[in-house]
């Protein structure tokens, strides 16, 4: 049977956790179809069409679907779910809010998180802070996915020719309305797409000073800024650069951890980055265990004459 990809996109295009999930969905064998539920969301399903391996892009408007709204996605996903063996959803903020509903409503176990397919019905998927990996085989007739974009290669934007169907969508739930939202804007790139990403830890002190010693260095790398929970809880960074088990996943080409000492919840947050570099005055940091590259040194005099160096 085929594999249905629900895509988080933001209505005029396509999020790239969406293109990982692809990736995924096609190791589990069959067609790739890709869910586009959203409100004036011909861009994105257009967009999806060109992604390479997929057969289908199924297009459902409504402005129920305008936000994400998880009672109404998830009322969409469950209405088309029987012509599927998989439901994948990139397990990102999206995803993670609408698949266990899905799954309850299906009566089905949910498998979290994966980061290998070995077979249709085999999956891999971290546990114990990634310090193990627990091999998990449902049987389930329909499988309810949440995949780790970081264990799976993005699909390629271009060079698909997929068709385009609009089916009448679910009705939209009369529980639940979108009443607005804050959205914090940042001119850098988003955290869990960039290519390069610069982490302060508690070290740094103050909010003031991580921001006087890790914005220069990211301006320069053009990098995303992160950081560790200890210097979100401190109230040095903000909650949505927080990089760990409880923050977000994420492997980039190159991370520079300034002043994280790499408790395990950090680590299991960055471990699989190409390139990672430490900067800590502690030799015994567990940082430096994971680190491809590391400077034992003060960051405060250390990061500055990496800026000027660079």
């Amino acid at each position: 049977m085929s594999s249905l990809v629900i895509a988080e996109h933001d209505n005029s295009s396509i999020k790239p956790s969406t293109l990982n999930t692809i990736t995924a969905a096609a190791q589990c064998g069959g067609d790739v179809h890709v869910l586009v539920a959203g409100h004036n969301a011909g861009a994105a399903a257009a967009a999806a069409a060109q992604i390479a391996g997929v057969a289908k892009v199924i297009h459902v408007e409504g402005e129920g679907f305008g936000h994400g709204l998880a009672e109404n996605v998830g009322a969409q996903v469950v209405s088309m779910a029987g012509a599927y063996s998989h439901l994948l959803f990139p397990a990102t903020a999206f995803g993670k809010n609408i698949a266990p509903r899905v799954a309850a409503k299906l009566d089905v176990s949910q498998v979290s998180d994966i980061t290998k397919v070995d077979s249709p019905d085999t999956f891999e998927r971290p546990i114990y802070a990634g310090n193990a990996i627990a091999t998990v085989q449902s049987t389930d007739a329909i499988k309810v996915i949440t995949v780790r974009t970081t264990g799976f290669d993005a699909a390629a934007t271009e060079g698909g020719s997929a068709s385009v169907e609009t089916p009448v969508a679910a009705g939209a739930s009369a529980d639940v309305h979108f009443l607005g939202s804050e959205i914090a804007r940042n001119d850098r790139p988003e955290l869990t797409a960039a290519k390069i990403i610069v982490s302060g830890g508690r070290a740094l002190g103050s909010s003031e000073k991580f921001m006087e010693i890790m914005t220069p260095l990211a301006d320069k790398l053009g990098a995303a800024m992160g950081a560790s929970r200890a210097a979100v809880d401190a109230g040095y960074a903000p909650n949505d650069w927080q990089v760990g088990q409880t923050g977000k996943i994420v492997a980039p080409q190159l991370y520079v951890a300034c002043g994280i000492s790499g408790a395990i919840q950090h680590l299991a947050g960055m471990k699989d980055s190409k390139v990672i570099v430490a900067i800590n005055k502690d030799a015994e940091a567990p940082i430096f265990s994971v680190a491809d590259y590391g400077l034992e040194a003060d960051l405060f005099v250390a990061v500055p004459d990496l800026v000027a160096a660079l």
